[in-house]
Order: structure tokens, then C-alpha cells, then sequence
């Protein structure tokens, strides 16, 4: 009787073994598939910046330091980056792109351009289709993260080497409230 009680203790350890293994690696493949999706928004305004900087240096030539720190940002080689250093070039890109629509509220002639105009409509699309797949993504991190982290589950996540992901979280800098000077 005592030799079947051990079966079925070991029997249902190993059930849950595989369970949580298994739901480990739905939650990290969801994970990837929610950054893959914000990448790609992400990638669409990476590919915009140029656009809007070069629509921009016509209005707009002693604000060169604006429109420099924007292009120097841009500069690196997007599909080369690691995961983590996309979503910190987010946050630079962010505040430097703030900075950009600030300054062309101090050029009338610019806000009326036809170009200036379709691309910061596109830039305004692309900046709510990043907000939600932020959202989602960290969702999703959130449920990676708590299987990691809870009792028993994390004890497999140890022995397998699932890790806490990172959040996509807003930086200081976007926090901020742009101030306009005319």
C-alpha cells in the first residue's frame, strides 16, 4: 500500500514537473512574441526618424544640436541590437523625438508643411500602436515573471533557467513635462 502512495506522489511530482515546464515555455514564448510585435513598431519609427529630421533642418538650421543628438541617436545599426539595447534606445529616441515636435511649435512655416504634417501623423500612429504593444508586452512579462518567481514553480524555473524579464518601462525623461518657449 506504502509503495503505491510513493508511486503516486512521484507520479504527480513529475505531472507538475512537466506542467510547469511547460507553461514556463508558453509564458517565454509569448514573451518573445509580444517584444516581436512592439519591434516592429519600433523598427517603423526608427525608419521615420530621418524623414522628420530632414523635413525638419530646412525650417529649422540654428536648432542643429536638436536635430544632431536625433541623427547620432539614430545612427546605430537597429537589427544588430540586443533586446534590451533597443528598448534603451526607445527611451532616447523618445525624449530626443519630444524635443523635436516641441521645437516645431516655434516654426509656423514648419507646422504647416504638407510632408512635416504626413509624418508626424504617421509618427503620432506609430507612438499609440509602441503604447500598446508596451502594454501588452509587460502583460505578458508580468505573467513570466510571477511563474518565475512563485512558489514551487520558481524551484523548476531554477533547475530549467528561466529568468525574470525585464518590463518595458517609461523612462524619467518621458515623465517630464516638455516645456515650449516662444
Amino acid at each position: 500500500m506504502e509503495l503505491y502512495i510513493m508511486i503516486g506522489v512521484v507520479a504527480l511530482l513529475i505531472i507538475y514537473i512537466f506542467i510547469s515546464y511547460n507553461s514556463l515555455v508558453n509564458l517565454n514564448n509569448s514573451v518573445k512574441e509580444a517584444f516581436s510585435t512592439m519591434d516592429v513598431y519600433l523598427k517603423k519609427r526608427w525608419d521615420l526618424i530621418p524623414n522628420i529630421v530632414e523635413t525638419v533642418k530646412g525650417y529649422a538650421k540654428h536648432e542643429r544640436e536638436t536635430l544632431e543628438s536625433i541623427v547620432e541617436l539614430r545612427n546605430g545599426a537597429y537589427d544588430k541590437m540586443s533586446q534590451d539595447a533597443k528598448i534603451a534606445a526607445n527611451d532616447q529616441i523618445t525624449g530626443a523625438l519630444s524635443k523635436l515636435m516641441a521645437l516645431s511649435e516655434n516654426y509656423p512655416d514648419l507646422k504647416a508643411n504638407q510632408n512635416f504634417l504626413d509624418l508626424s501623423s504617421q509618427l503620432t500612429k506609430i507612438e499609440e500602436d509602441i503604447a500598446n504593444a508596451r502594454k501588452y508586452y509587460n502583460a505578458v512579462v508580468k505573467n513570466m515573471n510571477n511563474k518565475v518567481q512563485m512558489f514551487p514553480s520558481n524551484i523548476i524555473s531554477k533547475i530549467f533557467g528561466f529568468q525574470e524579464v525585464k518590463m518595458f518601462e517609461i523612462s524619467e525623461k518621458e515623465k517630464e513635462n516638455i516645456k515650449i518657449e516662444l
